[in-house]
């Protein structure tokens, strides 16, 4: 059955599709087992009453874009079909936005983010960077996204240093195969902060990691001042001076109590 949705007017269809045509995509998020246990409880009480939201992906298949839990939490209870909304296509690029079935983390986003990156960096090698900005919700994420992807660092500490990535990594004015090389120095920088913020956490007897953040936040703030709305210091400066300035961080039990 086709439809057209009354906001942009694309034409959708409803399907139901057998499983073995349903795929997830490297793009998606990691699966949560505790989320995935609890739709199976909702699923054995009222149902499997929401369909996927799925593209064509070729070869007769398709792509889960939201419903990726949902989706394997009817597989476990033996589901062999499942209803389907079929969006064209492109919206795969808009999949952090229409992901809306579990909150994302820092490294989901980042992830998704990277993926984004690396099928435009393929297909279209010559892209400016900036012109992702309508798929990517900020451009720091991509240098989170090279860590938690190609370098392969599951444990970084964005959430600590996300609040400094915002106001210095921005979109770049560059083909995407140039800012390929830029996104591997950042990423390296952000490794090298990671080292020195561990080291410090643990010179200071700090148990609990969301401590982190308040060391990068008091190593910021002594640079830059506590209440700074403009940075003119470049993204390697603003690292160069945060990393020091980290090295020599003293935390009070007070700045302890509001982190």
């Amino acid at each position: 059955m086709k439809y057209k949705e009354p906001i942009k007017g694309l034409e959708l269809e409803f399907k139901i599709l057998p499983a073995e045509k349903i795929t997830i995509p490297s793009i998606q998020r990691e699966l949560s087992d505790m989320h995935i246990k609890r739709l199976m409880e909702s699923m054995e009480k009222i149902g499997f009453v929401e369909p996927l939201t799925v593209i064509p992906s070729g070869d007769d298949s398709y792509e889960v874009i939201n419903g990726q839990h949902r989706y394997i939490a009817g597989r476990q209870l033996g589901m062999q079909e499942f209803p389907v909304i079929v969006l064209p296509s492109f919206a795969k690029d808009y999949i952090i936005a229409l992901n809306i079935e579990k909150v994302p983390s820092l490294k989901d986003k980042a992830h998704q983010a990277y993926e984004i990156f690396f099928s435009y960096l393929q297909k279209s090698p010559q892209l400016e960077e900036y012109r992702l900005e309508k798929f990517i919700e900020s451009a720091y994420l991509i240098t989170i996204g090279f860590i938690v992807d190609r370098i392969k660092d599951n444990r970084f500490p964005g959430y600590a240093f996300e609040k400094v990535l915002k106001r210095v990594d921005f979109f770049l004015d560059m083909p995407l195969e140039e800012a390929e090389k830029e996104r591997e120095k950042r990423a390296e920088i952000l490794m090298e902060a990671k080292e020195v913020l561990n080291r410090r956490y643990e010179e200071l007897g700090l148990r609990n990691a969301l401590q982190k953040e308040a060391i990068v936040s008091k190593a910021f703030q002594k640079e830059y001042g506590r209440y700074v709305r403009t940075i003119t210091d470049d993204f390697y400066t603003v690292f160069e001076r945060l990393i020091k300035a980290i090295e020599k961080v003293n935390l009070e039990d007070v700045e302890l109590e509001e982190f």
